[in-house]
């Protein structure tokens, strides 16, 4: 994983779900807001610091009740992780998933005799990563060279 700063372990607010998806592929440990039950600007607190995580947020009420804190303006998602770039965010992809893009649980690399399921490919085509808490499985797709161009236009 990159070295990231200033912060590794984040939460991000409910308006903020797409960028999770995002900082998870560069290594982060993203917690969203609609993941955990935490909705609510007291609960979101109260998570960010029971497990101390940096508050990433478009409230900007949020912001200035929170220790630590990135107020992004922006709407966009591509918007939004320029405002973090500019911030000292490393916003690169990890050479190989910590977190699940869909739940943020750990991955790990699939067995190479451990069969797949019917949508994603076979072990000997492909390195396959499998979420140890949701079971979503994952490999460098599309989608990942989707994210690598969306990083690159940074």
């Amino acid at each position: 994983m990159p070295e990231n700063s200033p912060s590794d372990r984040l939460v991000l607010d409910a308006m903020l779900g797409k960028l999770a998806t995002y900082l998870r592929m560069c290594g982060y440990d993203t917690a969203y807001a609609l993941d955990r039950d935490a909705e609510a600007d007291d609960d979101l607190l109260a998570l960010a610091e029971r497990e101390d995580r940096l508050v990433i947020t478009r409230d900007s009420d949020l912001a200035a009740r929170a220790p630590e804190s990135v107020l992004l303006i922006e709407r966009a998602v591509e918007d939004q992780l320029r405002e973090l770039a500019d911030a000292g965010f490393n916003l690169s992809l990890a050479s190989e998933p910590a977190h699940c893009g869909v739940c943020n649980g750990p991955v790990e690399q699939v067995d190479p005799v451990e069969p797949t399921p019917e949508y994603a490919p076979n072990t000997d085509d492909e390195t396959v990563w499998r979420c140890t808490d949701c079971g979503q499985y994952f490999w460098k797709g599309s989608h990942w060279a989707s994210v690598q161009a969306t990083l690159d236009g940074l």
